[in-house]
């Protein structure tokens, strides 16, 4: 009888333990089609090992991530600088929501560019030109509808004067394709698969997003910056300027520290960096040299560690 207690408890810390020893670590991402989860696939398989078993959990973007992260349904999400900033800050599109004042950094990712896509043959120069014309500005909770938003009020538009629908990037390129949309927006690192496909398909053109429009929005929101998209990323695509706001991997002040700083560790280390390198083309992009910059809200204290000892950040820096 007590063989029998003492196997059942030994079963029992051994089911412990190994519960314990894959504790999962959901990241937040975005639709399959985008960037943010073949990114977040990259990272989960570079921080995964014994003791932490990351999955990358596909979702509607960055808003869906950071509140999926509020929620408990991840430990982590991807999600742009400005739309962490204006959750943390509880500004911008966190106005009429609940502040965030939990929410932290644990690496800054790579520059994310926003793309205007519409019809080559549909006469459309400029964002002026959308006016009553059908654009998708992209699922409600994702980083990309702020973005899209921001910009038609740079040009004094705003839902009401486009027909707005509000779809996932592949089918919206769909519903371009068949004429059933003008346009459509974007945010994500290039190549993005599906306007990849979609341009094979079809003639497209991106609009440039410069002038005095977008210089004074780039005063009003600092998190945007001018970027490039190059010529030939998509097929028949000139080079073209647009914006560009940081992708950054969050989490929350209550994570535990040392997950925190082995999370960081795992993904700056030799292995993750052989495995960012031959996945996405973003995943290149992915630096310990930018892992603190452009910050828009507070590093995680685990991530301070890591990064104060990479020499990243001063002694005795929060």
């Amino acid at each position: 009888m007590r063989f029998a207690c003492l196997l059942c408890c030994l079963l029992a810390l051994a089911t412990q333990a190994q519960a314990q020893a894959e504790a999962p670590f959901r990241i937040g991402t975005g639709g399959q089609a985008g960037t943010y989860y073949p990114v977040g696939q990259l990272i989960a398989r570079a921080i995964s090992g014994p003791g932490l078993s990351a999955q990358a959990v596909p979702s509607n973007g960055s808003v869906a991530n950071i509140n999926g992260i509020v929620a408990g349904a991840y430990e982590a999400g991807l999600a742009q600088a400005d739309v962490s900033h204006w959750a943390h800050a509880g500004t911008g599109i966190y106005e009429q929501r609940p502040r965030v004042e939990g929410l932290r950094v644990l690496a800054n990712l790579y520059p994310e560019s926003l793309h205007l896509l519409v019809g080559a043959d549909r006469g459309i120069a400029g964002v002026a030109d959308l006016r009553g014309r059908a654009v998708s500005l992209d699922e409600p909770g994702s980083g990309t509808l702020a973005d899209a938003r921001a910009v038609l009020a740079a040009f004094g538009l705003g839902d009401r004067d486009v027909r707005a629908v509000y779809l996932k990037p592949d089918q919206a390129g769909v519903r371009l394709r068949d004429r059933q949309l003008d346009g459509l927006f974007f945010v994500g690192g290039y190549p993005a698969a599906s306007i990849a496909a979609l341009a094979a398909e079809t003639d497209v053109a991106l609009l440039p997003l410069a002038g005095p429009e977008i210089a004074a929005l780039i005063r009003r929101q600092p998190f945007f910056q001018p970027g490039v998209i190059p010529a030939g990323t998509y097929r028949g695509v000139p080079e073209t300027p647009t914006l560009s706001v940081g992708a950054q991997l969050v989490t929350l002040a209550s994570l535990p520290d040392a997950t925190a700083y082995r999370v960081v560790r795992a993904l700056w280390s030799d292995e993750a960096r052989k495995i960012l390198d031959s996945g996405h083309a973003q995943g290149k992009v992915i630096r310990l040299a930018t892992a603190v910059a452009g910050l828009g809200l507070p590093l995680h204290p685990g991530a301070a560690r890591f990064y104060r000892e990479a020499g990243l950040l001063p002694p005795g820096t929060p």
